[in-house]
């Protein structure tokens, strides 16, 4: 039985507990919510912060959290909209980075729970949460939003909207913290050319491109992981900034991959380098 299979087991092996973590960035302060799952059995001392996509939390995150739980990872899934109102995609915040505090108010929470080590703590996101897991891993957002002493060990976006960095300001990916980085794209997702991750990753200064590597799909389109029904949805940064439709498609199949390459990748003791 694999990572996969064994989180859809029907036997409780996690405690689940619902958190409220404290956020504060430019005069501004308010409470995150947070579903925190923590291994009864085989913990590994490691944890794993989840970002959701901009429709909510959905199935994605408890889809990665079982297989991370699994191989004895806690996670905390974090809700970026309860604490903003956001009820639709309409209302997501204006910038990404609005929601950077978030993520790292998360890794301080994980960093200071028992038994959890702080220098093994993992970001996973998809979409709006992929770009999360992106911009988290650079030194400008750690400088502004970070909190001291502390950062990420490895960073595994899924389908980030990979044509935006270096090109549209405020996603500068150049100069990064040094944790690894594994980016997967769909090589049929319109948000980007089906080439889109492996352009970003070969544009990179060396030094960045050292931790970066990335995972293509062929087949897989944007949300490949998402098990609610399949949609088509309209955005302006779709089809590289010129906006229009793109459907949103579940492959049990790539979905098995990426699930299979998140784990194999944030599982490693040393997050990711080994």
């Amino acid at each position: 039985m694999d990572e996969f299979d064994r989180a859809n087991s029907d036997r409780t092996t996690v405690k689940t507990s619902f958190v409220a973590l404290s956020v504060a960035h430019g005069g501004k302060a308010w409470a995150t919510a947070g579903e925190l799952r923590e291994p009864l059995e085989g913990a590994t001392g490691g944890a794993v912060v989840i970002v959701h996509g901009s429709s909510g939390v959905d199935s994605r995150g408890a889809t990665y959290a079982g297989a991370l739980n699994a191989a004895g990872l806690a996670t905390l899934e974090i809700d970026l909209w309860a604490a903003r109102g956001v009820t639709s995609p309409a209302g997501r915040p204006r910038a990404v980075t609005d929601t950077l505090p978030d993520a790292f108010a998360a890794l301080a929470f994980l960093a200071a729970r028992p038994g959890i080590d702080p220098q093994r703590i993992g970001i996973v996101g998809f979409s709006w949460g992929g770009v999360v897991s992106m911009l988290t891993a650079t030194v400008a957002a750690n400088e502004t939003y970070g909190p001291p002493g502390l950062r990420f060990a490895a960073h595994a976006p899924l389908y980030p909207v990979c044509w935006v960095y270096n090109r549209v300001p405020g996603f500068e990916f150049t100069d990064l913290t040094g944790a690894p980085v594994l980016i997967q794209a769909g090589g049929m997702d319109l948000y980007d050319d089906p080439d889109s991750a492996e352009h970003l990753v070969a544009a990179l200064p060396e030094a960045a491109r050292a931790v970066v590597r990335q995972i293509t799909y062929p087949t897989a389109g944007h949300a490949w992981d998402r098990r609610e029904p399949d949609i088509v949805i309209d955005d302006p940064t779709a089809h590289k900034g010129a906006g229009g439709e793109v459907p949103f498609r579940y492959d049990a199949g790539v979905t098995r991959e990426s699930v299979g390459a998140v784990v194999s990748f944030l599982a490693s003791r040393d997050m990711g380098h080994g």
